[in-house]
């Protein structure tokens, strides 16, 4: 086990889209104001809520959306620049358009003047039941009309300074079109009349890497480019000596952060930003706080190894991977093979550092009409990303009571997604909160049996030590083409997961139709070299995860031989554990 596994064991990450964790408003109008709609607040996240997400099993929470962003709600009363509704997305506005690094959302507090102080007493909350806090940190863009009017004395503000007569320059914060003015995308219909127009010039370069003036609707039209040191018309020529500004401005606004106590950072789009930056930046935070992490949303597999290695990240999105692996299976097409091909060929040497979901603010609801439809289908992967290997997992709010979105909310439409863009409520999450008490007393039977489904697998997998810190060895190749009869390679998947005191098989039917009886063949490899079993020996076989139903004997020879004779329902898992007698 490395030494980030050994720091930070067997992570459980929650992440809670801050704004409508606590929201009990039911109104839901489509492009509802702040006020029809509802927002929720730093306060609502009780300590009775952080309670029960550690009986959950979490171990650390992800406040996304803390960080102070774009909007087209009016907070001028309390000297907060408003945005001009033109550039910015939705009512309530992208979380990942940061309008001021160094202050939060207003949205978030019940006192906007004492915002700050109501997250750092959140912060204190959590820490109070021991949790970890996570919040986003957006270092590739910012909002358009980027102002800081909280940062501290002598820090001057992104773009302060910069030459505009120039494309890029290696001390400018954006990058410039000369003599071009922006113009805003076609098409554009915000659901708030802007008293002005808005007005850029020069024209900067839009976040999603479009050095046009013009961006289109489906770009990150609201955002601007932050420059790292990379000439991207410029043959993406490196200008990394000396240091760039950038650089040092966001190590400042990382330190801020970590000095309110935040204990690591998911980085939005971090494969965007140089890995020169991260190499550099993250030490300079672990001098700070040795235990702190970062997380990469990164969506290259061939850069992973050097966001790793290179750009010392703690852990990286297993997105491209194992993600789209069991969402194809979870649909009802794909293969278990695209799960070998993800530890052969894609991460297997890494596993340890691979964040795993099913779920995050980015893509659709299991239980939506665009995804699953059925947020039991998740069971059998979401067991496999829990248990494969020895990195953490991660649970979007919400899916753990079968959230589905069934209509528009706003900007985004009808996506199967949560808005992260407009004010809403979120039914099935509101019946779990409950008022408050945090009970779940309002949720119907399917969804508390799911809840403690999630919670059984997350109490699981972090308790047991073959799971959270042991070997993984894949039995695939043991029992397909034929030598396990009934064994189908493209449905069925399974692999041991073992330390000297404790030994895994892992059992998954990936089928929605089909019950499978076949048989587990153990390699005499994996038995007596890998897990330190005798041939001769008696063992014990009992079903430990979801239930404790089977029970079985087996000699260590017929394990080789004849194979462990098991049978799978539909979208079902086993997980059982070898003992000797």
């Amino acid at each position: 086990m490395d030494s980030l596994q050994t720091k930070h064991h067997k992570l459980v990450v929650y992440q809670v889209f801050t704004r409508l964790f606590g929201n009990q408003n039911t109104t839901n109008s489509f492009y509802g104001s702040r006020d029809e709609n509802g927002v929720g607040k730093f306060n609502d996240i009780t300590t009775l809520a952080l309670k029960e997400l550690k009986k959950l099993g979490i171990s650390h929470v992800w406040y996304t959306g803390v960080i102070e962003h774009a909007t087209m709600a009016d907070y001028s009363e309390f000297g907060i620049r408003p945005d001009n509704p033109l550039i910015v997305k939705g009512k309530a506005g992208s979380p990942y358009a940061i309008k001021d690094y160094y202050d939060v959302n207003p949205d978030l507090a019940v006192n906007v003047s004492a915002r700050m102080t109501e997250f750092e007493a959140l912060v204190q909350r959590t820490h109070d039941e021991n949790l970890k806090v996570l919040i986003d940190f957006v270092p590739n863009h910012v909002s358009r009309q980027y102002a800081s009017d909280q940062k501290p004395q002598g820090v001057r503000d992104f773009g302060e300074g910069d030459k505009i007569s120039v494309v890029f320059d290696q001390q400018n914060n954006f990058y410039y079109l000369p003599d071009q003015p922006f113009r805003l995308p076609d098409g554009l219909k915000p659901p708030v009349a802007p008293k002005e127009m808005y007005e850029e010039f020069p024209a900067k370069a839009t976040g999603n890497d479009v050095f046009n003036a013009q961006p289109t609707i489906n770009d990150w039209f609201e955002t601007i480019k932050l420059n790292y040191g990379v000439d991207y018309l410029g043959g993406h020529a490196k200008r990394f000596d000396p240091i760039p500004s950038t650089w040092l401005k966001m190590r400042d606004i990382l330190a801020f952060w970590t000095k309110k106590g935040v204990d690591g950072f998911r980085c939005d789009m971090a494969e965007m930003v140089p890995v020169e930056f991260w190499g550099w930046v993250i030490p300079e935070i672990e001098a700070i706080n040795p235990d702190i992490i970062f997380i990469a949303e990164i969506y290259n597999p061939e850069q992973y190894h050097n966001y790793i290695k290179n750009g010392k990240f703690s852990y990286l999105y297993d997105k491209v991977g194992l993600y789209d692996a069991l969402r194809r299976l979870m649909e009802g097409h794909g293969s278990v093979e695209d799960i070998t091909r993800v530890w052969q060929k894609e991460s297997g040497d890494i596993s340890e550092h691979m964040l795993r979901f099913l779920e995050n603010h980015d893509e659709q609801r299991i239980a939506s009409e665009f995804f699953a439809k059925d947020p039991f289908v998740a069971i059998p992967a979401m067991t496999l990303s829990a248990t494969l290997h020895t990195g953490p997992l991660m649970i979007y709010f919400g899916q753990e009571v079968g959230v589905n979105p069934t209509q528009a909310e706003g900007f985004q439409g009808n996506d199967g997604r949560t808005t992260i863009f407009d004010y809403w409520g979120v039914p099935e999450f509101q019946q779990w909160v409950n008022k408050g008490k945090f009970d779940g007393e309002k949720l119907d039977s399917k969804a508390k049996e799911l809840r403690e489904f999630y919670q059984a697998l997350n109490h699981f997998s972090t308790s047991q030590e073959a799971i959270h810190s042991g070997k993984f060895y894949d039995l695939q190749y043991a029992n397909v083409h034929g030598q396990s009869a009934n064994y189908d390679s493209t449905r069925v998947y399974s692999y041991l997961r073992y330390t000297e005191n404790q030994k895994f098989i892992c059992v998954y039917n990936f089928d929605k139709n089909r019950t499978i009886s076949t048989t587990i063949k153990l390699p005499a490899h994996a038995l007596v070299d890998s897990m330190q079993c005798a041939l001769d020996k008696s063992y014990e076989v009992l079903e430990v995860f979801p239930a404790t139903e089977f029970k079985a004997k087996s000699i260590g020879n017929e394990l080789v031989n004849q194979g462990l004779p098991i049978t799978l329902p539909p979208l079902s898992v086993k997980i059982l554990q070898l003992r000797e007698k």
